[in-house]
């Protein structure tokens, strides 16, 4: 004992039961404890009885020992946690020796385990009515998490995060609860910002008197980023030479191709629109929209008929992976055509002459990017400018296609316009600040969360006299039904299986506030074009795919409109260690983090064997001889070489021709492996069932 008390640094008392736990302390490590009693004496309180403890045992000591210890310590100190009463016992104790003694905040855990743990207001978390240290704050959320169960990896780093941002266990227990505290819930803001920009009045515009007077009915002035186009030579014409490059693209004077990136709701679409709708007025060609998805094709074949129907033909040409198209509706004389980027694309790959082409419009250009559809639409814009450019060299009527491409999410627009020949119209403006919230729920939770989110965002009105309404995206059909009815206040799902007319109903109901939510599909979140003041995220996937940063944007974009709200809201509903498919490697709460704190990715298409070898065979298919210039106009660097070998191979062209083989790989948009999956079924008279089952267990495996 006589060591023990050598040097002793701290001596801490805390209250058990009747008696008090001493812990002594040297250079921060704990030297042992005891056990100490009190009793009442004609001098005051004093030692009655001391005991060392010894794992489960007590090792009795004289009372005098812990008044010699006492003497020796450095500092004595008395939790806080202790009564009044055992503080006031202790201090005349004390103070009946002459010793200085201090209440101190400690950790109520670690002083019931015997551990000297002094907190102070900057490292205290609060439990209840008490604080703790933060090593046994993560301990006891880990032990709540525990009952929870699957919160891990980064659901639990961001609550441990917020519990120790805002020093309270319970409050962060009570948003596992489901509980939407906004202190706990808001990620970050995204500032408002507005870029100056020179309106441009509508009434100087030198347009078909029909475009011009159906827009001065509805403009004065041009939005900013479609004032920067203008401004830029959307209208201007341009000259062709009859040089020709190295490429065999005709040279042009004036910038009139154009890449627009700019934020959702900020008018860059009626960019294309009005340049395309002119030139077809003028007679210098049709305009093709191009779109990714069929559901977009259709809403915006439906928008171009409902504005410009009474103007000029609208025609729609769709198509997926495997086209099964009887054509019945697609007119390849219509002034307008809205298509797929595979529908158009097939059109070509199908020899079909779809006659003067005067503008094309490329909409959500970064899905160049994707790794499935991406080297598709970098092999789509080769050939359909292959295509207007031989046509104009061969007449002197035609002036060629002006390109325009759009998109709200681009991490390179610089090195994108350069590689596209455009010139970039960018335009950043946020027009009104938007909340990010992040909260953690389950499946059976998230529509309780989105219902209460719904009814508050529905009771709140702008300084503009708006009601608060909400976007719910998920990743079925089935899931925006089942949403749409579970909530109280009136919503509808909307979705590309719904038929035009209740659409349009749903629109309409929504623009006249009669709706508090409409719950849409990932799918559909680059046509979805409702004036909410939130969105809301009920899963973070788009079918069995995870969203991408891009996508992510372009979505929540879609909170807060200028003429409507002050603010936007987002609020991710995130269910940890969930996935929605075995294909998918990361989880919902790795997957949120990721997105909220993403940089924007680079747009660029990347080739592998398979995409080189598709891509190579469409563009022999369109330009025979020509098929090394379209492969090496691609954005992405396709081994011309190397494919043209396996086409060979694979008796897939003959010279500069595609073989009939060939001929339907094309046409029909297979890559190799799943041409030969058919093949081998066919030659082994497999039923077209287990045909259908190979391939897409083929593609489960890449």
């Amino acid at each position: 004992m006589s060591k023990q008390l050598q040097d002793v640094e701290t001596l801490f008392c805390h209250e058990i039961g009747d008696d008090y736990q001493v812990v002594v302390t040297r250079d921060g490590e704990r030297l042992f404890r005891a056990k100490l009693g009190l009793s009442e004496t004609s001098a005051g309180p004093r030692p009655s009885k001391f005991r060392i403890k010894r794992g489960s045992s007590e090792e009795p000591r004289q009372p005098d020992e812990f008044v010699e210890l006492a003497r020796r310590a450095e500092r004595i100190r008395i939790s806080e946690q202790t009564s009044p009463a055992g503080r006031r016992e202790l201090q005349e104790m004390f103070d009946g020796y002459q010793l200085e003694a201090k209440v101190v905040r400690t950790c109520r855990y670690c002083a019931s385990a015997g551990r000297y743990s002094p907190i102070t207001s900057e490292t205290a978390i609060k439990d209840d009515r008490d604080w703790i240290c933060t090593d046994c704050a993560r301990r006891e959320l880990e032990r709540q998490l525990s009952y929870v169960g699957g919160v891990t990896g980064a659901a639990k780093d961001r609550l441990e995060e917020l519990m120790l941002e805002v020093q309270d266990l319970q409050r962060i227990v009570n948003l596992l609860k489901g509980r939407l505290d906004p202190d706990l819930t808001k990620f970050d803001t995204i500032s408002a910002t507005v870029d100056e920009v020179d309106p441009v009045r509508v009434d100087a515009l030198d347009l078909h008197p029909d475009l011009q007077g159906l827009l001065e009915d509805r403009f004065e002035t041009l939005l900013p980023v479609q004032s920067l186009a203008a401004e830029n030579g959307l209208f201007e014409g341009a000259e062709r030479s009859s040089a020709e490059d190295a490429s065999g693209r005709s040279p042009r004077d004036g910038p009139r191709d154009q890449l627009v990136v700019s934020a959702t709701a900020t008018g860059k679409t009626l960019v294309g629109e009005l340049a395309g709708i002119d030139r077809v007025l003028k007679g210098e060609g049709k305009m093709l929209f191009l779109v990714p998805l069929v559901a977009l094709a259709n809403q915006k074949h439906e928008d171009f008929a409902d504005e410009y129907g009474h103007l000029v033909d609208v025609s729609i040409r769709v198509g997926a992976s495997r086209i099964a198209d009887s054509g019945s509706r697609f007119d390849p004389n219509a002034d307008v055509i809205v298509g797929t980027y595979e529908g158009i694309d097939h059109a070509l790959r199908t020899g079909k002459d779809m006659g003067d082409i005067a503008t094309v419009v490329i909409d959500e250009v970064h899905t160049l990017k994707e790794e499935e559809r991406g080297h598709r639409l970098d092999g789509l814009i080769s050939r359909l400018k292959y295509t207007c450019e031989r046509r104009a060299k061969r007449r002197d009527d035609y002036d060629g296609a002006q390109w325009i491409y759009l998109s709200a999410t681009v991490g390179n627009p610089e090195e994108l316009a350069r590689a596209l020949e455009a010139t970039l119209i960018e335009f950043e403006e946020r027009p009104v600040p938007i909340e990010r919230h992040v909260t953690f729920a389950d499946d059976r939770e998230k529509v309780r969360i989105e219902n209460k989110l719904v009814k508050r965002e529905f009771d709140t009105k702008s300084s503009k006299g708006y009601r608060g309404q909400t976007i719910v995206f998920t990743n079925s059909r089935r899931r925006c039904h089942e949403i749409a009815r579970r909530l109280e206040y009136d919503a509808a799902p909307y979705h590309a299986g719904l038929d035009y007319k209740r659409r349009k109903t749903v629109e309409r109901k929504f623009g006249d506030q009669e709706l508090a939510a409409v719950v849409t599909t990932a799918a559909l979140a680059a046509g979805v074009d409702f004036p909410a003041s939130q969105v809301i995220f009920d899963t973070l996937a788009m079918g069995i795919e995870w969203l991408s940063v891009q996508e992510f944007h372009q979505m929540l974009g879609r909170a807060g409109r200028p003429d409507y709200h002050d603010e936007g809201k987002v609020y991710l509903l995130v269910e940890p260690d969930c996935s929605y498919h075995n294909s998918m490697e990361r989880t919902e709460d790795e997957v949120a983090f990721t997105l909220l704190k993403g940089e924007m990715e680079s747009v660029m298409t990347h080739y592998d064997e398979a995409a080189a070898v598709e891509e190579t065979l469409a563009n022999v298919t369109v330009g025979g001889r020509d098929a090394k210039r379209l492969n090496d106009r691609m954005l992405g660097k396709v081994p011309t070489k190397h494919a043209v070998g396996k086409l060979i191979e694979y008796d897939f062209i003959d010279g500069f021709e595609p073989t009939p083989l060939g001929r339907v790989v094309t046409e029909h948009f297979l890559d190799p492996g799943e041409a030969f999956a058919l093949l081998d079924g066919i030659r082994t008279d497999a039923h077209p069932y287990d045909l259908v089952a190979d391939i897409e267990l083929r593609d489960d495996d890449l």
